[in-house]
């Protein structure tokens, strides 16, 4: 029984590892969000232009704006200003 069990446990674990696939998805930052007082800032970002956003914000009192993420891309590391040593 124990066996059986196992068995089962193995091939139902091999079929939800290939479904899953072999790669996982990639994050990607879309360049326009909406915004309304629901989803606050920076919004749902999830459109590929102006207008399909537009067309999702129509009669949900909301607006679209550029995704701070696309519009400044990654934050850099600011660097200690050098000091002048003179010996």
């Amino acid at each position: 029984m124990r066996k059986t069990f196992v068995a089962v446990l193995t091939v139902l674990a091999a079929g939800t590892a290939s479904l899953a696939g072999s790669t996982p998805a990639a994050a990607y930052d879309y360049p326009y969000c909406l915004q309304n007082r629901q989803v606050g800032i920076p919004g749902e970002c999830y459109y590929q232009t102006y207008e399909q956003c537009m067309a999702s914000a129509s009669g949900r009192s909301a607006t679209c704006a550029i995704n701070p993420r696309v519009a400044f891309g990654p934050l850099q590391q600011r660097r200690a200003p050098r000091v002048y040593n003179p010996r």
